[in-house]
């Protein structure tokens, strides 16, 4: 019998070995023993420097208790030949510190870090059930109640709807390349009882959503996707933790699978095409449909051709790091202005707010590029074009702190009358005039006031 180092109760072991269960530990050296299952890894990187944060795990307990793992990149070598997905695994000696506030994927308030002294090993022959999996669901009103707050990720099932604006019974040809070169695709997705949504799915998630999906037999209906974050525009968006599982991979998927089978007009419910035809608009109808009494806010698809990048604003805005909210300039740091947030000493991060002159066959409009937007739009995060830009200036790269002071200078700078904003427009953005491009549009109460023409 092994009593663990904190005194709280004593865990069996026939070797002898001081073994900790997740739900005992705690913030501190810990020199024990954790024995669980890798359920997933994955690289953290820090967009706006580029550089690798370190390799993060998800890891589950023989009690089913999850816990998030980190190796910081200086030790990643040394473990990363060992990792192996859904493999059984025991360290001795880790550093328990305290779970990340942001982008959270599991519940357990601390992290198991892998430290200088720290030994992993993969367990044989065991006899001990470990769970494949844990997921965390939760319904659309608490997605929607925690948009672009950058707090926990959760889990997400339902029935596809739609993929990249194709019916299932169309049978859609996924082609790679052109994922390859967007980036990312959309699915229309049904929740169990809620409504459909739009899940954009990035990079590699989208690489392994088309792995999946040609390799069925039959098209898949189901889709899981974890650790999705809730952004504006009322969308869902993957993450580099992200993983997809469809119909039969998972029991989450087999569960809602045979729900649906046994409830065959929950699935026609909403049909796919109303829901693309009651998006898309041309710029004449979306001012025919403002100028209505029953008009009110919602949101539209509208292709249109870029015909410039509208001169007299800023092309970005400075946003709080953790909402995306804009921030003021304090005595001495930059202030969250959304009330909810409310955060102060906050790092000030560009965002898109561009202002694209656009037309089509029927009319001329101004649309508004916000966030995410810009980056599907030109590859690149703002963030990471003005640190281009000051790179270029000082012919030397520069870092979060000093972007960071660039950013409250500005805010400073942009307090007074008539300062025109430092960064001027940049190739990314020029180099999409002349592209014609589908765009998510929303409909606001300024729209319907007679406020503004311009649509976000």
């Amino acid at each position: 019998m092994a009593t663990k180092p904190n005194g709280k109760s004593p865990v069996s072991s026939a070797s002898d070995e001081k073994v900790m269960f997740f739900r005992d530990v705690s913030l501190g050296p810990h020199e024990t023993q954790l024995r669980f299952r890798l359920i997933h890894f994955w690289e953290a990187w820090n967009p706006i420097k580029k550089t690798l944060i370190g390799l993060e795990m998800l890891l589950i307990d023989e009690q089913g208790t999850v816990i998030q793992g980190f190796i910081s990149p200086s030790r990643i070598e040394k473990y990363l030949g060992k990792m192996e997905r859904g493999k059984v695994y025991k360290l001795d000696n880790f550093y328990g510190s305290s779970n990340k506030s942001v982008y959270r994927v599991s519940d357990h308030a601390v992290t198991v870090s892998f430290s200088w002294n720290s030994e992993l090993s993969e367990l044989q022959n065991i006899t001990t059930p470990f769970d494949e999996d844990r997921f965390r669901f939760h319904s659309y009103e608490v997605f929607e109640a925690n948009c672009d707050l950058k707090g926990d990720l959760y889990d997400v099932v339902g029935h596809m709807k739609l993929v990249n604006g194709h019916t299932l019974t169309e049978s859609p040809v996924l082609d790679e390349v052109q994922i390859a070169a967007a980036r990312h695709l959309l699915v229309h997705v049904q929740l169990h009882g809620g409504p459909v949504i739009k899940l954009y799915l990035w990079d590699q998630v989208a690489t392994e959503f088309c792995r999946k999906f040609k390799s069925c037999e039959t098209t898949p209906t189901v889709l899981l996707v974890t650790t999705v974050n809730t952004k504006r525009l009322g969308a869902l968006t993957s993450m580099s933790s992200s993983r997809v599982f469809m119909d039969y991979d998972v029991q989450p998927t087999i569960d809602y699978f045979g729900w649906l089978s046994s409830n065959p007009a929950i699935a026609e419910q909403v049909d796919a095409e109303v829901v693309t035809k009651r998006e898309t608009m041309t710029i004449g109808e979306l001012f025919s449909y403002i100028k209505q009494e029953s008009a009110k806010e919602a949101f539209f698809e509208c292709t249109a051709t870029i015909d410039d990048v509208v001169h007299g604003y800023a092309w970005y805005y400075i946003s709080c790091s953790g909402c995306h909210s804009k921030v003021t300039k304090g005595p001495t740091s930059l202030i969250c202005t959304n009330k909810k947030c409310g955060k102060v000493n906050v790092d000030g991060v560009p965002q898109y707010m561009a202002r694209l002159s656009v037309y089509d066959n029927s009319e001329q409009a101004v649309f508004v590029l916000l966030g995410d937007a810009g980056r599907a739009l030109t590859g690149k995060h703002a963030s990471e074009l003005v640190s281009n830009y000051f790179e270029v200036t000082n012919n030397q790269s520069i870092n979060l702190h000093e972007l960071n002071s660039h950013c409250y200078d500005e805010c400073q700078a942009n307090a007074n009358e008539g300062v025109d904003q430092e960064v001027p427009v940049p190739e990314a953005l020029i180099n999409t005039i002349g592209q014609s491009h589908k765009f998510c549009v929303k409909v606001t109460k300024h729209n319907l006031s007679g406020k503004t023409r311009a649509l976000m």
